[in-house]
């Protein structure tokens, strides 16, 4: 058995970094809420605008994927994100300093651009250091920082807002980026061959492991960027992904409407525990979509059965809302868990299928536009829950649209068993 130290010194660092912005997507969900905020009184917004202003960073998110992603693929992961991290820390800072709306709008869509290279990146990054029969649990791992960035910042957040306000709670969230820089730069190693605490035996394993992987996706002649990009099955991941982010963005941004149907008054500390049990049930569910994905080498299937329980889930949810809270409640932490935890066999799919020399540009496309479905579900559901007086109608459609999603995985192309022999983790 070779020891594995990458696991416990690439995956922590890396899933921290990327559970800090999901924290700054759940501070401003909660700081619009106006039960627990006076965000939205302050900056003079309706539920239009807070679905625009929830959903523009999506628009900035897409500007620096492909070209990240491409970068990633030539230069430095490690120093790539690191450039990120500074941008980030400062637009995240700028949100709580903000005093009109459009100023406001302006600086979230400055944080999608300050964070719209780094998870094309980081996942270039986990395919220099984890082979194929690893690659899902790494991902899902790694993934878990979306719901643990709700889970465990939701009831502090709501805490802060309660007692501090909105400004001081997204400036001082806004600093983490910044503080975490030195890790990163310590821990993270672009290749097994640069990193001086990896053992001998584990780098002899690793690097050939993966270069002999990805010489069996390199065609004989050299595929150029726009050709990989135009294959008919990455429009599908495209598609699938849009989805996706509609109904994962479009329930965190409103969530707080249907928790609002509990009849109890709860403080800002129970309303994010409350907000934040979906996440908890979420990380559960993503870690064994993970583990299971490897162990038995199926991607698609696990995408679509994930996608099929969420959006039947979400659509009982918004159903019941009005008839019984808990019960609701209930099947909205089976709603949540589907986007997040596709996530691992989803992004295993290209990284097993598609020219190494192509996978990051693949992946800033895919993540791209896929991430837009993040404003239009968001802004989707602000328009419908304004003409329909509530969310039923809304939650109803996203729940559909993952349906749609999972029955679409099918058509992704099938995961090739290993040719070479596989280790035994952990």
């Amino acid at each position: 058995m070779i020891k594995q130290e990458r696991w416990l010194r690439i995956i922590p660092v890396a899933l921290i970094m990327y559970t800090i912005s999901y924290i700054d997507r759940t501070n401003v969900s909660l700081a619009l809420d106006g039960n627990i905020s006076h965000m939205m009184r302050d900056l003079l917004m309706d539920d239009r605008m807070k679905g625009e202003a929830f959903g523009i960073f999506f628009f900035g998110y897409v500007l620096l994927q492909i070209p990240g992603g491409y970068l990633a693929s030539r230069w430095s992961p490690k120093k790539l994100v690191t450039l990120f991290l500074v941008l980030w820390g400062l637009a995240a800072i700028s949100c709580g300093l903000v005093k009109t709306f459009r100023q406001f709008e302006l600086v979230r869509f400055l944080l999608g651009v300050a964070e719209s290279a780094v998870y094309p990146t980081t996942l270039v990054l986990l395919a220099n250091w984890f082979p194929k029969a690893e690659r899902a649990r790494a991902t899902g791992y790694w993934n878990l920082c979306q719901p643990m960035a709700v889970a465990l910042s939701a009831p502090l957040t709501g805490w802060l807002l309660a007692t501090q306000g909105w400004k001081f709670t997204l400036v001082l969230e806004g600093l983490l980026p910044v503080i975490w820089i030195p890790i990163w730069w310590f821990f993270i190693h672009d290749h097994p061959r640069e990193a001086p605490w990896i053992s001998q035996a584990e780098r002899d394993y690793l690097e050939p492991t993966i270069q002999a992987e990805t010489a069996q996706l390199e065609p004989p002649k050299k595929v150029p960027v726009w050709a990989a990009l135009a294959r008919p099955v990455v429009a599908v991941m495209v598609l699938i992904y849009f989805l996706h982010n509609c109904a994962a963005y479009g329930c965190m941004s409103f969530m707080s409407n249907l928790l609002k149907s509990n009849q109890t008054q709860t403080s800002g500390f129970e309303y994010g525990l409350l907000f934040a049990g979906p996440y908890l049930v979420t990380a559960l569910v993503m870690v064994v979509v993970s583990w299971h994905s490897d162990k038995v080498l199926e991607r698609r299937k696990h995408v679509l059965a994930v996608y099929m329980m969420s959006g039947v889930s979400l659509i009982a949810s918004a159903l019941l809302q009005d008839r019984s809270f808990w019960l609701s409640y209930a099947f909205l932490c089976f709603a949540i868990p589907g986007p997040f935890a596709a996530q691992a066999p989803f992004w295993a799919i290209p990284a097993e299928t598609m020219p190494r020399s192509v996978l990051g540009a693949i992946i800033g496309l895919v993540n791209a536009v896929g991430n837009l479905g993040g404003f239009f579900g968001s802004y989707i559901v602000g328009w419908l829950k304004h003409h329909t007086d509530g969310i039923t109608v809304p939650f109803a459609i996203l729940g559909a649209s993952l349906v749609v999603a999972g029955c679409l995985a099918l058509a992704l192309p099938k995961v090739a068993k290993p040719s070479l022999p596989r280790t035994v983790t952990y």
